[in-house]
């Protein structure tokens, strides 16, 4: 085994800390995502998010927004409908998170099918 010296671990940093705290739980990632793109409805967003049920979406879009990465607007209408969008502070991701995919892509194998 590599001898590591005396040389202490550092620390997670605070702010990666942070960000995976929010951004590493499952369905957030795929939501902002869909709103990268534009202004969405919670029907929308829900289809656009295959597998999450309502609960969830509201639970991780409170979430978002509680961050300050998401706003929840309210169309009276009638019908009253609510849209979701990104703030500053969320669409400022959009390079990172970019990378990231690119990273994936090219870093990532695909999950082999058949589940084994």
């Amino acid at each position: 085994m590599a001898d590591h010296g005396a040389e202490e671990c550092k620390k997670v940093d605070v702010s990666i800390t942070r960000v995976f705290e929010l951004l590493g739980k499952r369905w957030s990632g795929p939501i902002i995502s869909v709103l990268m793109q534009r202004a969405v409805y919670f029907a929308e967003l829900r289809r656009a998010v295959p597998g999450i049920s309502e609960r969830m979406l509201s639970d991780r879009l409170t979430e978002l927004a509680a961050a300050g990465l998401v706003v929840r607007e309210v169309d009276e209408g009638p019908p009253l409908r609510v849209a979701y969008r990104l703030t500053d502070a969320g669409a400022a991701m959009e390079p990172a998170l970019k990378e990231l995919r690119l990273w994936a892509e090219s870093n990532l194998r695909e999950p082999s099918e058949g589940g084994c």
